[in-house]
C-alpha cells in the first residue's frame, strides 16, 4: 500500500490531473478517517518512526543516538538517493493549503531511490546534496519522519506540521501512538524560560504549551510546558529556543525499532490479528525465500508474539517449528 498515493504526486506530471487527485486524497486523507485510522492507530508497531534532530543532541546525549537513528547515516550509506516532490505539501498546493515549506526534499533510499529514479519519480543526487538538503529540512524545522526499521531504511519525509499526513495523525490520533517516537523528550529549565513562545510554534504536533509561571510579581508570566504523552521527541523545540532553557532527556522506556521490512510486517500482522492474510492470502510469499523470511521473522519474536503467531494461523507445523526453535535455544544456552 505504501506509495499508492505518494508515487502519484512525486513529480508534477500531465498525464493525470493533479488537482482533482489531490481533492480525492484530501477528502479521503483529511476529512474522511476511517482509512487514515486504520493506517495508524491500530496495533504497537507502525509504519514510520522519527528520526532526533541531530542538530539539536548535547554532546553527552548523541552517545546514545544509535546509527540507524540518524538521518545522517542513512544518507551516508544507502547504495542509491533519490529526492522526489513531498506528495503531502504538493497535494495541500492544489488545496491552497500549503505551506512555505520547501517541496523538492521528499528522500528515497537504496532499491527504492534507484527504482523512482529509473522511472523518473525522483532524482538521483549524491551525499553532498542529499546532507546539504536535510540542513535545509533543518533550517525549516521540518521533522524527519522514516520508515521504522534498523536496516535498509527505504525513506525520509521531511515533515511540517501543517501538511503531512503522519504529523496530523499524530495530532488527531495522539492517544493511541500513531507515530513512533525517537529516545527523548524535551526538558525545560524553568528558571531560564521567559515564555516567548517560539518553542510552541514551532512544535509540529503541539506538545508544547504556555502556561501561568504562577509568579505572583509577574501575573502575565508564561512559562513553556511539554505534554509527554504528545512529544515526538524530535528536538525541534531546542533548536528554537534563544534561551537555551530545553535540552533534551531520555526516555525511561527505549523505543525498539524492528529490524527490517519483514520483521516489521509480521510484528503488524500479529498485532492486527491478520498474520493468516499475510502468509497464506499474500502472492508474494510464494517464493521459498520470502516464506522463509516471515517464519524467520516469527522464530525471533518474543514468547508472547510467538503465541499471537500460532493462534492466528493455527499451524501445527508452525507450532513444530517454534518448539524446535526453543529447544535448539535451550540447548545452545
Amino acid at each position: 500500500m505504501a506509495g499508492f498515493f505518494e508515487f502519484s504526486m512525486m513529480r508534477v506530471r500531465d498525464d493525470i490531473d493533479q488537482k482533482v487527485l489531490s481533492e480525492l486524497f484530501y477528502e479521503y486523507m483529511n476529512v474522511e478517517e476511517d482509512f487514515i485510522r486504520e493506517l495508524f492507530t491500530q496495533g504497537e508497531t507502525q509504519l514510520g518512526r522519527t528520526f532526533i534532530h541531530e542538530p539539536a543532541l548535547s554532546a553527552q546525549n548523541a552517545i546514545h543516538v544509535l546509527d540507524y537513528e540518524r538521518a545522517t547515516h542513512i544518507i551516508e550509506t544507502a547504495t542509491h538517493r533519490g529526492i522526489g516532490i513531498c506528495y503531502c505539501r504538493h497535494k495541500m498546493e492544489h488545496m491552497d493549503r500549503d505551506c512555505d515549506a520547501p517541496k523538492d526534499i521528499c528522500m528515497t533510499f537504496n532499491n527504492t531511490a534507484a527504482s523512482l529514479i529509473r522511472h523518473e519519480h525522483a532524482r538521483q543526487v549524491d551525499v553532498k546534496e542529499c546532507l546539504d538538503l536535510l540542513q535545509v529540512a533543518y533550517e525549516h524545522n521540518l521533522v524527519q519522519f522514516g520508515e521504522n526499521v534498523r536496516n535498509q531504511v527505504n525513506f525520509i519525509c521531511n515533515c511540517c506540521g501543517c501538511c503531512c499526513e503522519a504529523m496530523i495523525a499524530a495530532r488527531r490520533f495522539a492517544i493511541l501512538n500513531p507515530v513512533h517516537t525517537t529516545n527523548f523528550l524535551p526538558e525545560i529549565d524553568e528558571e531560564k524560560c521567559n515564555g516567548c513562545g517560539k518553542c510552541v510554534n514551532a512544535c509540529p504536533v503541539e506538545a508544547m504549551t504556555l502556561v501561568s509561571a504562577n509568579d505572583a510579581n509577574k501575573p502575565k508570566m508564561k512559562k513553556a510546558k511539554v505534554n509527554e504523552d504528545l512529544c515526538l521527541g524530535c528536538g525541534i523545540c531546542v533548536r528554537n529556543c534563544a534561551q537555551d532553557s530545553i535540552h533534551l532527556k531520555l526516555r525511561q522506556v527505549r523505543v525498539l525499532t524492528p529490524l527490517d521490512g519483514i520483521h516489521r510486517a509480521v510484528m503488524m500482522a500479529i498485532e492486527r490479528g491478520k498474520l493468516q492474510n499475510l502468509i497464506i492470502d499474500n502472492h508474494v510469499l510464494q517464493s521459498h525465500r520470502a516464506l522463509a523470511g516471515v517464519l524467520g521473522a516469527i522464530l525471533k519474536l518474543p514468547p508472547i508474539k510467538q503465541i499471537l503467531a500460532s493462534q492466528q494461523i493455527k499451524s501445527r507445523y508452525l507450532e513444530t517449528l517454534i518448539g524446535h526453535y526453543k529447544n535448539l535455544s535451550n540447548n545452545k544456552q
